[in-house]
């Protein structure tokens, strides 16, 4: 499956083109989201070869809390300049993916205004789990069950065929409008399997290797992943390991999630699956904002890149931007920022290069993982496929580490520079490097 090879860019739209944080009814004239027709080149600068597009569609302010399935936010603009968007991307040679929010929807949805208005006599009371016998927090006379107590969110009845059919209904939309190659599924731990299921059979008439990703954040990621379900998910522990690793000089924290996930032991959770794995996104702190050492950024993307998985980019990281979670209601704007120009540097370099040998690597993208040599500041792991062997190198120290294992082979290439490489004697590590070895 292309996704399996992919190296994903993902764009909060509504932060990155400035939009108003709370829907003024306006329509973007002409439309802010044409402000990502010029990010295509810096996309495939980074080495990404698929965009992820976090929530497009009319909301009442951050996306997540969707009014219409079937419209562009106005603060956007509008369908057909999202259309010509999409179709920059693709002409670009860049897969793109929406992100589908299925669970809930915002007090604007217009069915749930429908309820407000109508109460019993309305014909939608059913698409959402309602009781007309309490009340909420907005004193609107009624009860409903909302999305982990954000009764902002308004919990959807995904038990109910009309819902379900509604939603299908918009993919195919997206499909035929925009040509979508896939979808993120917003808090799919939250959707039930059933929900999954028909949405997996469904997406699968609709494209050929149409891709569903998963966020989920903890517990077996195979409730939710698997044959029938979502393709991929979110992988949230190895997120935590990645910089926690780094920030407390214990390599054993991430080279244990990686092996937990996908060593060679019977028990391996995920062995052939592809996670997507990430520095950042959307609703975390900025990579370069959490890592106590600057210097941590080269070694970290290099396992990043290295692991099992998918990797994923998330807009401005790959030149290194910061970003902390602010207070009260917009505490995730400084996540999601307005950026006007995109820039490149020596970060984003690195980072086309560890994506491209990601890309071009049999054993990068479909290997199987053993840990070869770890200590509190440097891990070793291996990728191998019968063609191919690849050494993942990472040295997190401050001064070069000469690393003595058996490599079961003489010499190698390395894959960023192309040089040949001796094992004999020891292999020595720069140091906060990252190192590739094609073992010859």
């Amino acid at each position: 499956m292309w996704y399996d090879q992919a190296v994903v860019y993902q764009i909060y739209p509504l932060g990155l083109c400035g939009a108003p944080a709370e829907n003024d009814g306006v329509l973007a004239q002409p439309g802010r989201i044409l402000r990502l027709k010029p990010w295509a080149e810096q996309i495939r600068a980074a080495g990404a070869d698929t965009v992820l597009l976090n929530p497009v569609c009319e909301s009442d302010r951050h996306g997540y809390d969707t009014r219409d399935f079937f419209k562009v936010d106005v603060r956007l603009g509008t369908e057909e300049e999202l259309a010509g968007v999409c179709e920059a991307f693709h002409a670009a040679g860049l897969r793109v993916l929406f992100d589908g929010v299925f669970n809930h929807v915002g007090r604007g949805f217009w069915a749930f205004q429908d309820v407000l208005q109508k109460r019993w006599e309305s014909p939608y009371k059913d698409w959402f789990s309602v009781s007309f016998d309490g009340n909420n927090g907005y004193g609107d006379g009624l009860w409903y069950q909302s999305w982990e107590g954000h009764e902002e969110l308004v919990k959807l009845n995904l038990q109910n065929p009309a819902v379900t059919g509604h939603l299908f209904d918009a993919v195919r939309h997206w499909v035929d409008t925009f040509g979508i190659d896939g979808l993120r599924l917003d808090v799919a731990y939250c959707l039930p399997p059933e929900f999954l299921g028909q949405l997996r059979r469904f997406t699968d008439t609709l494209k050929p290797d149409f891709v569903l990703v998963g966020e989920t954040l903890h517990g077996d990621y195979n409730r939710w992943m698997g044959d029938g379900l979502c393709h991929s998910v979110t992988n949230y522990e190895c997120y935590k390991g990645l910089y926690s690793s780094f920030n407390s000089m214990n390599m054993f924290e991430i080279g244990h999630s990686l092996a937990r996930q996908f060593g060679p032991e019977p028990w391996t959770l995920y062995k052939g699956r592809h996670l997507l794995n990430f520095a950042d996104n959307h609703d975390v702190p900025r990579i370069a904002s959490i890592l106590s050492d600057p210097r941590h950024l080269r070694p970290l993307y290099g396992i990043l890149f290295g692991m099992p998985g998918t990797p994923c980019i998330y807009y401005g990281s790959e030149w290194g931007i910061e970003g902390q979670k602010g207070q009260g209601a917009g505490a995730d704007a400084p996540l999601r920022p307005a950026i006007e120009t995109p820039q490149q540097n020596e970060l984003t370099e690195w980072i086309a290069a560890l994506a491209k040998a990601h890309r071009e690597s049999e054993a990068l993208c479909y290997g199987s993982y053993r840990n070869v040599l770890l200590t509190n500041r440097q891990i070793i792991f291996e990728r191998e496929t019968p063609g191919e062997r690849v050494l993942v190198a990472v040295n997190a120290e401050d001064a070069p580490y000469t690393a003595h294992f058996d490599a079961r082979a003489g010499r190698a290439v390395d894959l960023i520079t192309g040089r040949p490489h001796d094992f004999g004697g020891g292999s020595e590590l720069p140091p906060h490097s990252a190192v590739y070895w094609k073992v010859e």
